[in-house]
């Protein structure tokens, strides 16, 4: 029901099976039960926003799995074709298959698609190693969802849609359930609108998330005219020159001679020095903060001008 998205936050889907005893509780008063069910039988979401990464964490879980087998059960749903459609355990499933496993222990309830979106989202969205383009995906799944439950009324509020919806805040109530402000999930769920080769290159970390941000207003006709121009140059846009694609294309004054003009604007030098913290370290107690060691730096700098200005002095006055 659209008042209680609003009032409670979504449990993590794993955090539905902390223990085996709260497990059993649950189950005998749902009446579930837990199913082994042959793997070929279940499905992945059919629009997952994440993808499971064959990493260290995985190949341990598959170790795991091999000596004691799956122990959280996962949770699914029935297809209306057969089989059963994952929720929660994407990674158990590979990690199963991995371990030469030919069953995977499932919960099956009957959920409708908004909710099993929201479950699936919500599963995974506080993981670290989630990237830009799963995370702006997986927003604006929830909040597509989040919108639908809201347009259904319930009993409870006698046909009226819910007003915290109607006020168009689901962006605030998604913002208050991840951390999240209301303007970044507004930001990254813009980066759904790239070309996949730039949403890409932002995953790569070879576009900084606030230009790729601008890059996504610009019409897909303009933004495949200038991954050619990158490629072709080999470079990629600064914020500025993002934000300044934005504005010409909005402005209806963009095409690829325009794009190609501002993307050979030379980019104005950076003035910021990094010295690496173990170049230091031999100089500073270890309790000096970063302000500390700053201060010293710029003094030890100041009495090496000064010292320079004399030597050039002494010279002056030698001739």
């Amino acid at each position: 029901m659209a008042s209680n998205v609003r009032n409670k936050k979504l449990m993590s889907v794993d955090d539905l099976f902390s223990s085996e005893e709260s497990r059993r509780a649950e189950q005998q008063q749902q009446g579930e039960q837990v199913l082994n069910v042959p793997t070929s039988e279940v499905y992945d979401f059919a629009n997952n926003p994440y993808h499971v990464r064959k990493d260290a964490e995985l190949m341990d879980m598959v170790e795991s799995i091999q000596r004691i087998g799956v122990h959280t059960p996962c949770l699914a749903r029935p297809r209306a074709d057969g089989g059963y459609e994952l929720l929660s355990g994407h990674r158990r499933k590979l990690a199963s298959s991995l371990a030469g496993r030919n069953t995977l222990p499932l919960i099956v309830r009957e959920i409708d698609d908004d909710s099993a979106t929201i479950l699936v989202v919500d599963g995974n969205i506080q993981r670290e190693t989630i990237s830009f383009s799963e995370k702006a995906k997986a927003f604006k799944m929830k909040m597509d969802a989040m919108r639908r439950q809201a347009g259904r009324p319930s009993k409870e509020n006698g046909g009226q849609l819910d007003p915290h919806f109607q006020k168009g805040k689901s962006r605030d109530i998604l913002a208050n359930q991840t951390g999240e402000s209301a303007k970044q999930i507004s930001r990254y769920i813009r980066l759904t609108e790239l070309a996949p080769t730039l949403l890409q290159m932002v995953d790569d970390k070879k576009i900084a998330f606030n230009p790729a941000v601008e890059l996504s207003y610009l019409p897909m006709e303009l933004q495949s005219e200038l991954l050619d121009i990158m490629e072709q140059d080999d470079c990629t846009p600064s914020l500025s020159q993002a934000q300044r694609l934005k504005q010409a294309a909005q402005e209806g004054k963009l095409d690829r001679n325009g794009i190609a003009l501002v993307m050979s604007e030379e980019k104005p030098q950076q003035n910021n020095v990094t010295i690496k913290g173990n170049r230091l370290e031999k100089y500073f107690p270890n309790d000096y903060t970063p302000k500390q060691k700053e201060d010293i730096i710029i003094k030890a700098l100041d009495l090496y001008y000064k010292k320079l200005e004399r030597t050039k002095q002494e010279k002056e006055y030698e001739r």
